[in-house]
């Protein structure tokens, strides 16, 4: 049995949100055990708080939003994935908008953010992972995410895309903290120059740019990788994300073009099996 962990200082980190483009400031702060991480909305009166739990998503849409009366988050998954990966398990997130900063499009800065406060443990217990017993699966039309029985964390994913310098991108990694900094975290978000109308008239993408997001025309990548596979491991950065609504699980997660809608449908039906 290994105890809980929660960061030792309060740090902070200001940027632009993705999707929202308002600027924004968040504050890890340490928490008591049993807590897990919360963010509080501390631009709104009350500074009304939100869970990172499962049963709090109420969008998924390019995205994962979480949502408690007055307090909404959303694109948390790349933040949340840092935390996992760290084993963070109880800080209180303050944050001054609805979407935390976008960084470079990874979650990067968000672990070197952790780092910069230490990790501390705490005189509680940590709960042991989820053991996954049997396979769960959720499938849309052409793609598919499940979690297997597996004596560790594990994903293996396959991304298809039609554009000429993607198409099929494959992924398999067992999940430490060591390989997550080094294989998983720098790796980041994906958009194309024709999908960005579109996005913006939905209110999406209003603070991307080359500085935060690898970002292809029809022909080519106009942002220098840093993996030639990156698209996939992205990926994987945010099935982390998602499931880390749940917890720690032991399971071997096998996914074909998921996204966020999958990844939190697996996470809640996981949620509910314990």
């Amino acid at each position: 049995m290994e105890r809980q962990t929660t960061v030792a200082t309060r740090v902070t980190y200001t940027g632009i949100g993705l999707h929202s483009g308002r600027d924004v400031t968040i504050a890890l702060n340490p928490a008591p055990a049993g807590s897990g991480i919360v963010f509080a909305r501390t631009d709104l009166e009350g500074a009304p708080r939100v869970a990172a739990k499962a049963a709090n998503v109420t969008n998924a849409l390019r995205a994962t939003t979480l949502e408690s009366g007055e307090a909404k988050v959303f694109t948390v998954e790349h933040l949340l994935a840092a935390f996992y990966a760290m084993g963070v398990d109880n800080c209180l997130v303050e944050i001054s908008s609805v979407e935390p900063p976008v960084a470079d499009g990874s979650s990067l800065p968000f672990l070197e953010l952790i780092q910069s406060a230490g990790i501390v443990r705490q005189n509680e217990m940590r709960r042991p992972p989820l053991v996954i017993k049997e396979t769960l699966t959720v499938r849309y039309p052409e793609k598919f995410i499940a979690v297997l029985p597996y004596d560790g964390f594990r994903i293996t994913f396959t991304s298809t895309n039609p554009h000429p310098m993607l198409g099929v991108q494959f992924g398999d990694y067992e999940i430490t903290p060591e390989l997550f900094a080094r294989e998983i975290a720098p790796a980041r978000t994906i958009g194309f120059m024709h999908e960005v109308e579109a996005l913006k008239a939905q209110g999406l993408a209003l603070g991307g740019s080359l500085e935060n997001v690898v970002v292809y025309d029809d022909e080519k990548c106009l942002t220098p990788l840093r993996f030639p596979d990156e698209l996939v491991r992205h990926k994987i950065l945010d099935v982390i994300g998602d499931l880390a609504l749940v917890g720690r699980i032991a399971g071997h997660v096998i996914a074909v073009k998921s996204s966020h809608a999958l990844n939190t449908a697996l996470a809640k039906k996981i949620s509910e099996m314990f």
